[in-house]
Formats: structure tokens, C-alpha cells, sequence
């Protein structure tokens, strides 16, 4: 599943060039926003699939990982529904971020912008607490803490995070069992694009596509894959 990262005690230089980075790499990515007119969404997928039917949305954390056999008829099920809808994954790297790399790759084209992504996640939780703590069944700064960890495995507060941060409808097509799609609304604004994932439930995200219209990707890492 996700590969932890350890943590190491890094020197006060270390620290202040990553910052340096993750500052460039906002920076980089603001440009890219600011210029590129086709990372707008034209919601195509949403207009093809609008008859579909959604659950309410309650935020929540990471549920208890499926055993294999339930994890491989979910991985079925799913399978049978991108089918179906003819939809087609842009498979992200298995290391504990795939939620925010999905995202980051509906958002800005760019699976390695994950980093940025989930930075501006735990500023959305950090800056409007009242909002999302009553999800979160623990210390809500450990939560912080842990979340905002490389490899920390993102849920659907995350989720609804995300949604509230960029204005944007979540769109999930799940292996869940009662029902193969969820909608996650930003909770003070019209949605103004639309994020399309697919979710394994309780092990791993990709990013949605057309199918056909799925861009080449070299692959880095093993991809959660039967």
C-alpha cells in the first residue's frame, strides 16, 4: 500500500532550502495557472454523466483497509463501472499521496505537483478548523501533523478540503458497494470546474479521463495494479 517515509533530523539549512523549493514550486505553479487557458475545465465528463445519482457527502477519515478478497471484488467492481461510464484512469504512483497526485493531475495537467496540492489542503484545514474538526476523531493538530506528512494517505476530509480550497466539484466514482459515484460540493461557492478521480475504496486514487482521451504518462514507481 503507501510506503511510509521516514523522517530524518535535518539541518536548519536543509530546512530552509525546502522551503525555498516549495515556495518556487507555488510560485511556478500560480504562473502555469495564470497562462494556461486549457487547464480550465470544460466539465465534458460531467455534461456525459450528469444523470448520475449521488449520495450526500459526509466527510470522514480513512476507513479500515479491505481484506484481499474484498479488495479484489472492489477492484472489479470499480473496473466494471469505468467500463460501463467509458471512463479510463491515468494510474498515479502508489506512494501515500495518490489522492493529492490525482488531484494534482485534474488541476494542473501534473501528478508531481502533488506536494503544492496538499500543502494548500492543510492550509484549508488549518485556517478554517471550525469547518472540519468535527470529522476528525482525534487531536485535531496531530491530525495536522500527520497529514501533512510525503505519504500520509488523504481522505474525504481532504477531500472536501480540496473542494472548498480550489472551488471545485470532487467527482468520485467509487468501488463502494451502495453506490458508484459521490459528489463533494465546495461548502461556500459554486463549483467552478470539476475534478474528476476514481477511488478504490480504502486503497488508492487515479485521475479520470475519457476514455481515448487519456494523456501518455512514463511510468516511475509500481502502480497499484492486479
Amino acid at each position: 500500500m503507501s510506503e511510509k517515509l521516514r523522517c530524518g533530523s535535518g539541518s536548519s539549512s536543509s530546512s530552509l532550502n525546502s522551503i525555498s523549493l516549495e515556495t518556487e514550486d507555488d510560485q511556478t505553479i500560480a504562473g502555469i495557472l495564470a497562462e494556461d487557458e486549457n487547464l480550465k475545465a470544460d466539465n465534458r465528463l460531467g455534461k456525459r454523466l450528469s444523470h448520475l445519482d449521488s449520495i450526500p457527502h459526509t466527510p470522514r477519515v480513512n476507513g479500515e483497509i479491505p481484506d484481499v478478497n474484498d479488495a479484489t471484488l472492489d477492484h472489479e467492481r470499480l473496473s466494471e463501472r469505468l467500463v460501463t461510464y467509458d471512463l479510463a484512469e491515468l494510474q498515479m504512483e502508489g506512494d501515500g499521496n495518490c489522492q493529492f497526485r490525482a488531484l494534482a493531475d485534474q488541476l494542473f495537467r501534473k501528478s508531481d505537483y502533488h506536494k503544492h496540492v496538499r500543502r494548500q489542503v492543510i492550509k484549508q484545514l488549518k485556517h478554517h478548523k471550525k469547518l472540519y474538526e468535527g470529522y476528525v476523531p482525534m487531536q485535531y493538530k496531530s491530525y495536522l501533523k500527520k497529514m501533512k506528512k510525503s505519504g500520509e494517505w488523504g481522505d474525504h476530509v481532504t477531500l472536501q478540503a480540496a473542494a472548498d480550497h480550489f472551488g471545485a466539484k470532487v467527482c468520485l466514482v467509487t468501488s463502494f458497494r451502495d453506490t458508484c459515484y459521490v459528489e463533494i460540493l465546495p461548502n461556500d461557492k459554486n463549483p467552478t470546474r470539476e475534478l474528476w478521480l476514481s477511488f478504490w475504496s480504502e486503497v488508492h486514487y487515479n485521475s479520470l479521463y475519457a476514455t481515448g482521451d487519456v494523456p501518455p504518462r512514463v511510468p516511475k514507481k509500481k502502480f497499484w495494479l492486479f
